[in-house]
């Protein structure tokens, strides 16, 4: 049976072999974005294709955005599965309910176009398969949705009434290779070009440009379908196309992404290049760039917006650049295709090591054992080689891009090895990069996804035996780790340690950029599932480093911090702080320096220049004197900053943004007071001790300060648990957001058992517990007061078998909501818990309990301060309130809601702000490692089940 275009394996028909992209040159350019006629119909066939012939009159049609996906502009709604297809797995069969978008877009020709010559019509990207016809005369189909297709059209253009009509089909063949975990968006989301090609024009070219570090030289050579001739002014160059030359340069790099200008001349057309001097090798084991081994401090990125989907403009894009740029992340991986050509522009221009991925994976496969997987069955290699080959001759003039990637969770096969072979052949001058393959035998590298550490330590040890020994020569690295997925990722600095510690372990890629939440006027940003879909994987859709709207998460500042170029050290016996060059190529030149000590009191924080010689090459340490903490501070606990900050003017952020920070505990906390030598005093039902209130059958504190209590104090240890914390169905191991939900550690219940009056204290002793279970904790409340403070001793004992950890452990009290601006000394001013607190420093901070709330998508556990010692909730910036000191520091967190609604709610707008602000003074929290697909917590970030004694003591604050 002979398939329709859509279902034939094959790539596609009628269109020119794949060249290079360049955004500009003298050659004239008709932009055909814009308002497009859009009919949308149920099924492939479900209209004929006379829409494309002269005169169909579609003003009965609707119209869509061009750039853009029909499903985000009301015509039918956006599915998202991870893995799964969302179709029966028949390859290269599709549903007949397909989808089907017919696009018309009438156009003229400007006044100055040429008369002579050619032209070619460009689409840089159609989900998933396109059929096109200009002025009645069809065109050709094709697949490949993240790669660029162009079509001769000079002999059917007129000057004006131009009818360009394009049928784009959401399922196609294509859709095999194209299971990439994002959301399925049919629709022309990049852009559509009318290109004139003068007689005489570039065609195609290819710029190498590499660099010797050794003799500080660079040689150039431009290959060419057209001959012409190559000009860089600044470098005295002017050469005929295929010809070398070598001269001295500054080469280009990630950290210094030194560009020349030049020309590319023929004899119809003039191209602006834009060259940068690099040599890519794998040596002695590990990938270098210019001579040097490279780290990788890298991230995924999907391309997404929350309004358009896979349809970005220039701002966006370069957006996101400058965000990488300004966190220290010097390294993208385009998962899971080539992106906009534009982008890439921006990483040659601000600097980003880039692995360029081909638009292929075909992991739903994966649910049948691999069976008729695409990439080892020879009928689809053609469509294999061509997504290949578009992409690298597309991209192969961008000095950012290093590697080539062959796509991702393709399993094995015999299309990937000649996807190799093709590349290898056409580009020598690059690496090549795949996962799915443990026996590398395609790659010039090792790569995995989401290893645990000790894993990690072991390749880096090169003592990996669960592969060929060749494998073990190469370089290695994480293509994907740290899943970002709600509160998280855990566990960072300790793979960052492992990266470091060895040369093989060249470092990772985040997974991953940003969530993908799309704008919904109920939900506030929806996932999988919002839109009625009965096959979805739900929020995995949402685990990027930014939210949706691009706000930097707490998991972005804490990866910023872990990977930051400059490491500090401090002696305080000796008074000096070391100060360590981590970056590859770079000096010190760009950044200034200072140190400051901080105090809990104001009048002790002092601060300076630090004189770091500018010079200080990548790798060396030097060592200064700092100037003596103050006097003053010395009954205070003080901490030592020490930060470097831009100090030259950049491309890519502004004067004193801060690129690294560490701070060192100098003089130490002192005692907390006692509050202790007041009597309680039972009186009519209630019991007076000190500025509280208690009621004297249950020992609750009932007013503080005369403040009516929402809730009194109280054990906790539930948190509405996190994306991690649940972790995901196929991970090994314990998922302890289940087995807590499981054991009822959700409900727990409070058994009082007696309260206790002496002369100087009230006790209260009771039993915390889950219904159905033989587990608990003894509890006892110790309060005492010195007559103006109030203070809560807590001792708690583990009985039975606890076989998990327990999620937090501490205090939970209501204020009224009038007391909703907070002031604490600790770490800030984000959130921190026990494995993701890089970011957090120690000061004084202040913010409306509002402001202290993370946004993720799916409300769950988030907004702990941690390290506080102290910490106060007032009725506004200046007023009364209630402050709290804890013995030890405690993990403060303050909300408008309880966690119960917390818990239950699963999108932003399910939580509504009470008239209670719910504090929590907890003692201990449990890590939040990376489950939701990865490693779990790590052991020393477990928060076990164990004897624990703590006090929290509370007095009044005045305006």
């Amino acid at each position: 049976m002979e398939l329709p275009y859509l279902e034939d394996v094959s790539p596609g028909t009628g269109s020119l072999p794949p060249r290079a992209w360049y955004a500009r040159s003298d050659a004239a350019s008709l932009s055909l974005n814009g308002s497009w006629r859009f009919r949308l119909s149920p099924a492939a066939d479900a209209e004929d294709d006379s829409f494309a012939s002269d005169g169909y009159d579609a003003g009965a049609w609707g119209t869509v955005a061009v750039p853009g996906h029909w499903v985000l502009q009301g015509h039918g709604a956006p599915l998202y599965t991870n893995m799964v297809y969302p179709f029966p797995v028949d390859p290269p069969r599709v549903p007949t309910e397909n989808p089907t978008g017919d696009h018309l877009r009438t156009f003229d020709l400007p006044d100055d176009w040429p008369a002579t010559g050619g032209a070619v019509l460009r689409f840089d990207g159609v989900e998933s398969c396109a059929r096109l016809w200009l002025n009645g005369t069809e065109l050709g189909d094709f697949k490949g949705s993240r790669l660029a297709h162009e079509f001769t059209v000079g002999h059917l253009l007129k000057p004006s009434g131009n009818v360009l009509a394009v049928r784009v089909h959401q399922w196609s063949s294509g859709s095999y290779l194209e299971d990439q975990d994002q959301w399925w968006l049919p629709g022309i989301f990049r852009d559509v070009t009318l290109l004139h090609r003068p007689e005489g024009c570039a065609v195609d070219f290819f710029t190498h440009a590499s660099y010797d570090h050794q003799a500080g030289t660079g040689t150039l050579r431009v290959d060419s379908d057209a001959v012409g001739r190559v000009t860089v002014p600044e470098l005295g160059v002017d050469i005929a196309t295929g010809d070398s030359v070598t001269v001295r340069v500054e080469p280009w790099t990630a950290e210094t992404p030194r560009l020349y200008d030049g020309v590319l001349a023929t004899a119809g057309e003039r191209v602006p290049l834009r060259i940068g001097f690099r040599t890519v090798v794998v040596e002695d084991g590990l990938i270098k760039v210019n001579g040097r081994r490279i780290l990788f401090r890298g991230v995924n990125r999907h391309e997404f917006h929350p309004e358009t989907g896979r349809a970005l403009d220039l701002e966006t894009m370069r957006t996101d650049v400058l965000l990488m740029k300004q966190h220290n992340i010097n390294a993208v991986r385009t998962s899971h295709y080539p992106p906009h050509p534009a982008f890439l522009d921006l990483c040659d221009e601000l600097g980003l090591w880039v692995i360029d991925e081909c638009d292929l994976e075909t992991h739903g496969f994966t649910e049948q054992g691999w069976r008729d997987n695409p990439v080892d069955d020879d009928r689809w290699t053609p469509a294999l080689l061509d997504r290949a080959a578009r992409m690298v001759e597309r991209d192969k003039n961008h000095a950012s891009v290093i590697i080539w990637s062959l796509g991702n969770e393709c399993g094995t096969g015999r299309g990937l090895t000649a996807m190799a072979r093709w590349i290898r052949a056409r580009d020598a001058g690059r690496l090549i990069h795949y996962e799915g393959d443990r026996s590398c035998a395609d790659t010039d590298m090792y790569s995995r996804m989401y290893p645990e550490h000790a894993d990690v330590e072991l390749i880096g040890r090169r003592q990996d035996t669960d592969g060929p020994d060749t494998r073990r020569q190469l370089p290695f690295i994480l293509c994907e780790y740290g899943h970002a997925m709600g509160n998280g990722p855990g566990g960072l600095s300790e793979y960052q340690e492992l990266f470091e510690a060895h040369e093989r372990n060249q470092g990772g890629f985040i997974w991953e950029w940003i969530d993908h939440g799309l704008k919904h006027p109920e939900f506030g940003y929806a996932y999988g599932g919002d839109f009625g879909e009965e096959l979805h994987d739900g929020n995995f859709v949402c685990d990027g480093l930014v939210f949706p709207d691009r706000l930097p998460s707490p998991g972005l500042h804490a990866y910023k911090r872990v990977i930051q170029p400059v490491r500090f050290a401090y002696d305080a016996d000796a008074g000096t702080a070391r100060i360590t060059n981590l970056h590859d190529f770079a000096d010190l030149s760009h950044l200034s320096f200072e140190w400051t000590y901080i105090s809990d009191d104001d009048a002790a924080t002092e601060g300076g220049e630090l004189a770091v010689p500018p010079d200080l090459a990548p790798g060396a340490s030097v060592e200064l004197k700092l100037p003596d903490a103050p006097s003053t501070g010395r009954d205070a606990e003080t901490f030592l900053h020490l930060t470097a900050m831009v100090g030259v003017k950049t491309n890519w952020t502004k004067l004193d943004h801060v690129v690294a920070r560490a701070e060192f505990p100098v003089t130490p906390r002192p005692s907390v007071r006692a509050a202790t030598g007041e009597r309680p005093l039972p009186e009519a039902g209630f019991i007076t001790l000190g500025p509280g209130t208690f009621d004297a059958r249950t020992g609750e504190l009932h007013t503080l300060n005369g403040i009516p209590l929402s809730s009194a104090p109280r054990l906790d240890i539930w948190r509405a648990p996190t994306d991690n914390d649940n972790g995901a169905s196929w991970q090994g191991g314990q998922r302890n957001g289940i087995v807590w939900r499981e054991l009822g550690l959700h409900r727990m219940q409070h058994r009082l058992d007696a309260v206790e009056l002496t002369a100087e204290a009230l006790t209260v002793r009771t039993r915390v517990a889950p219904a159905s279970r033989d587990i608990g904790l003894r509890t006892v409340y110790r309060w005492t007061s010195d007559g103006t403070r109030l203070r809560l001793a807590v001792s708690v004992v583990p009985e039975g078998e606890w076989t998990v950890p327990l999620p937090r452990l501490g205090i939970r009290l209501g204020l009224p909501a009038a007391y909703g601006y907070a002031h604490w000394f600790g770490g800030g001013p984000g959130e921190a818990y026990p494995d993701t607190a890089a970011a957090a420093d120690t000061s004084r901070w202040f913010m409306p309990v509002d402001r202290m709330q993370t946004p993720y998508v799916r409300p769950q556990e988030n907004g702990a301060r941690a390290d506080v010692r102290w910490a106060e909730l007032r009725t506004d910036f200046t007023g009364e309130g209630v402050r709290v000191v804890g013995e030890p520091a405690f993990r403060f967190t303050a909300r408008r809601w309880t966690t119960e609604q917390l818990d239950a709610a699963t999108h932003r707008t399910d939580l509504t702000p009470g008239d209670t602000v719910w504090v929590h003074l907890d003692h201990g929290q449990h890590g939040i490692g990376s489950q939701s697909c990865g490693p779990g917590v790590l052991p020393q970030y477990e928060l076990h089940a164990a004897p624990a004694e703590f006090a929290l003591t509370f007095s009044r604050t005045s305006p």
